[in-house]
C-alpha cells in the first residue's frame, strides 16, 4: 500500500498540540512564577503553529480537490479525451505529482499519453490500409472492367460448383438470373459433358487446364459450336478438399466449324465429280487394252470418249484453281477500263455455236449507251460465258437466251434471260454453292457445278459487283450482274 504524504503534516499538528498541552498543564503549575507565564506564552505558540499548519493543509487538500475535478470535467466533457486532456494537464499549475489527490490522475495523463502514441500508430496503419483499400477497389474495378469488355462468356466457379462471376455474354448464354449465382452448374447448364469437364479441372490438386468443343444454344435459342478452355485456381481462397475453383472461357467457333464442314463438302464433292471422268477413262483405256476395238471407227469412238472425259477433268481441275486462288487474293487481276458491250459481243460469239445446236435464239439486248467500266476483260468475259453457257445447257431446244446490259444507279447491269426449266427457291439460294447441281436437272446437261460459284466469285470479289438470280420453276431464270462503272470508285 502506498505512503500518504500529507502524514508529516499531520506528525507536526500532532507534537505542537502535545507541546501546547504540557506547558498549559505545567503553566497550571506554576502559575504564580515567572516558569508559568513562560510556558503559557510556548502553549500560545504552539496551538498557533498546531492551528497554521492545519489551515494550510486543508487549503492544500481543497486546491488539489480542484484540480482533480477540473482534470475529470475535462476527461468527461472533451470530444477528444486523450489530446485535450493532454494538452490541458500541461496548462494547469504545477503541483506536486506524488500527492494523494495527483497520483491517479498523473497515471490517467501518462497512459493518455500512451494511448496518444498508439494512436499515432493506429492511424498510420489505418493510412495504410485505407490505401491499400483503393488500389484494391481499383484493380477490382479494372478486372471488371475488363471481364465485361471481353466479346466472349466468360465464368468462374468456386471449389463447390456454384458460379461466383460472370459476364454479360456468360450470363446471356447460361441464361443466368440474380438467383442462380449459388446454384451448382449441373443445375444451370444442360450441357453433361461440359459439366463433367469442369468438374474434373476443378478436382484436380495441380494445375490443369481442358480445352473441347461443345454444341450450345445461345441467346435467341439457337445451336452454335463453342471452344470451352477450363483452367483451376489453385491459389482460390474457396480451395478445399473438394477442389479449387475454376474459370472457364467459351469461344464462338460455328464459323469455323461451318467452314470445316464446307472444307470436308467440298473435298467430298471434288472427289466424286473426278472420278466420273476418271472411270470413264480408264474402262475405256482397259476396253482398248483388251483389244475390244475391232475396227478404226471403233478406235476412234473410244478415243473420243477419252478425250472428251478428259476434257472434262481438265475443265473441272482449272475450274477449281481459278476459285481458289480468287479465295486466296492470289490471283492475278488486270483491271483497265474498256466498253462492257464489246465483251459481251465477243461471249455472245464463244457460246453462239453451242445455242445452234439446240435451234437457241441467242439475242443480244444491249445498250446504246456506252458502258464504260474498271474490269478484267478476260476474268468479266469468263463470267458472262458461264452464265450464257449455263442458260444454253438448261433452256430446252427451240428456246430463247436473251443478253441485256443498262446502265441505272451508277451501276452497269448485265443480265441474261432465258426461257429454261427454272429454279425454285431453295434452289436459288444454293445454286451458287460449289459441285451443287439441281437434281431434276442433273440428266439434261453434264456439268462440274462450278461455273456459278466461279462467276461470283468473279462478279463479287474481283470486281466490288453482286450475282443474283430470280427464277420461277417451268418459266425460266434470270441471273443479274451488277458493277461499278468507269465514274465509281471500286
Amino acid at each position: 500500500m502506498n505512503k500518504n504524504r500529507i502524514s508529516p503534516y499531520a506528525w507536526l499538528i500532532a507534537c505542537f498540540t502535545l507541546i501546547a498541552c504540557l506547558t498549559v498543564a505545567m503553566a497550571c503549575t506554576l502559575r504564580n512564577s515567572q516558569a508559568g507565564l513562560l510556558l503559557s506564552m510556548i502553549a500560545v505558540i504552539a496551538a498557533a503553529a498546531s492551528g497554521g499548519i492545519c489551515i494550510w493543509t486543508i487549503r492544500r487538500i481543497c486546491r488539489e480537490q480542484a484540480i482533480a475535478r477540473r482534470y475529470l470535467e475535462l476527461l468527461v466533457h472533451s470530444d477528444d479525451p486523450a489530446l485535450a486532456s493532454i494538452i490541458n494537464l500541461e496548462a494547469l499549475p504545477a503541483v506536486d505529482e506524488h500527492s494523494t489527490w495527483m497520483r491517479p490522475l498523473t497515471q490517467i495523463r501518462d497512459y493518455l499519453a500512451s494511448f496518444h502514441e498508439r494512436q499515432a500508430g493506429w492511424d498510420a496503419t489505418r493510412s495504410a490500409l485505407e490505401v491499400r483499400l483503393q488500389r484494391t477497389t481499383a484493380q477490382a474495378e479494372l478486372m471488371s472492367t475488363v471481364l465485361a469488355n471481353i466479346g466472349e462468356p466468360v465464368f468462374a466457379m468456386n471449389a463447390y460448383e456454384e458460379i461466383e462471376l460472370a459476364n454479360e455474354h456468360a450470363k446471356k448464354l447460361l441464361h443466368l438470373s440474380d438467383g442462380d449465382e449459388k446454384r451448382p452448374l449441373s443445375k444451370i447448364l444442360p450441357c453433361g459433358k461440359l459439366t463433367s469437364m469442369v468438374n474434373d479441372v476443378r478436382r484436380r490438386n495441380v494445375p490443369t487446364q481442358r480445352c473441347d468443343d461443345f454444341e450450345l444454344d445461345d441467346a435467341d435459342g439457337n445451336k452454335r459450336w463453342y471452344r470451352a478452355t477450363a483452367s483451376n485456381l489453385l491459389a482460390d481462397v474457396t480451395a478445399s478438399e473438394q477442389g479449387s475453383g475454376v474459370v472457364v472461357l467459351l469461344r464462338d467457333i460455328s464459323v469455323q466449324r461451318g467452314m470445316q464442314q464446307q472444307h470436308a463438302e467440298f473435298v467430298s464433292a471434288a472427289s466424286h465429280e473426278m472420278k466420273t471422268p476418271l472411270a470413264g477413262i480408264k474402262a475405256y483405256v482397259e476396253l482398248l487394252a483388251d483389244g475390244d476395238a475391232e475396227d478404226e471407227s471403233s478406235r476412234e469412238e473410244f478415243l473420243g470418249v477419252i478425250n472428251n472425259q478428259a476434257d472434262r477433268l481438265q475443265r473441272l481441275i482449272e475450274n477449281l484453281l481459278n476459285i481458289a486462288r480468287i479465295e486466296a487474293g492470289v490471283v492475278k487481276v488486270s483491271k483497265q477500263s474498256r466498253g462492257v458491250n464489246e465483251i459481251l459481243n465477243e461471249a455472245i460469239g464463244v457460246v453462239q455455236p453451242s445455242a445452234d445446236a439446240k435451234h437457241i435464239t441467242l439475242v443480244s439486248d444491249l445498250s446504246p449507251l456506252y458502258l464504260g467500266a474498271l474490269v478484267d476483260r478476260d476474268m468479266l468475259m469468263q463470267a458472262v460465258i458461264n452464265l450464257l453457257s449455263n442458260a444454253v445447257k438448261y433452256t430446252p431446244c427451240k428456246g430463247r437466251v436473251t443478253l441485256r446490259s443498262r446502265l441505272a444507279d451508277q451501276e452497269i447491269h448485265i443480265e441474261v434471260e432465258d426461257t429454261g426449266v427454272g429454279l425454285n427457291e431453295e434452289d436459288c439460294v444454293k445454286v451458287f454453292d460449289k459441285f451443287y447441281r439441281v437434281d431434276k436437272d442433273k440428266n439434261m446437261a453434264a456439268g462440274t457445278g462450278l461455273g456459278l460459284p466461279l462467276a461470283r466469285h468473279i462478279v463479287e470479289d474481283v470486281h466490288s459487283g453482286h450475282l443474283t438470280v430470280r427464277s420461277k420453276v417451268g418459266v425460266g431464270s434470270t441471273f443479274s450482274i451488277a458493277i461499278p462503272n468507269v465514274g465509281r470508285s471500286v
